[in-house]
């Protein structure tokens, strides 16, 4: 009765080998050939414009005896070739128009300040499109314009 229990052991030995070997025989690269193709890629950009700005924050006073400086900054981004008008509006202050803007404090007490298209403080900018606003043409980068 041994015998045969060996002889089984032989068979599932034989029978494990077998199938680790044609295992091993299907884990081997097939050999292919090489194709191509042509990938096709397309976007398309719509012209459009980003605007950002800095703060123009005047710095603390008592009396306001003189005119007091201060300079901000927008940031325009816009596709190439796609033109833009940056205007500023009055303001939050009660009564302020864009060429006598104002703020407004504690008790309504008001201040007047201006916001110019240039450092010499000659050009008032406004939001009348084209006329009183400052305008380009987009680069595709950011373009700044200081006032």
């Amino acid at each position: 009765m041994s015998r045969n229990v060996r002889s089984y052991r032989r068979s599932l030995i034989t029978a494990s080998t077998l199938v680790v070997l044609a295992a091993a025989a299907l884990s081997q690269p097939a050999l292919a050939g090489t194709a191509t193709t042509t990938l096709g890629v397309s976007l398309t950009i719509n012209a459009g414009c980003n605007v950002s700005s800095s703060s123009v924050a005047f710095p603390a006073q008592s009396v306001l005896a003189s005119a007091v400086n201060q300079s901000g900054s927008v940031s325009v981004t816009c596709t190439n070739t796609t033109p833009y008008n940056v205007g500023l509006d009055k303001g939050a202050g009660s009564g302020a128009t864009v060429s006598n803007r104002l703020m407004t404090g504690p008790a309504s007490a008001t201040v007047a300040y201006g916001l110019y298209q240039d450092s010499g403080h000659s050009t008032n900018w406004g939001n009348a499109g084209g006329t009183a606003t400052v305008h380009g043409t987009g680069k595709g980068s950011a373009q700044t314009c200081t006032g």
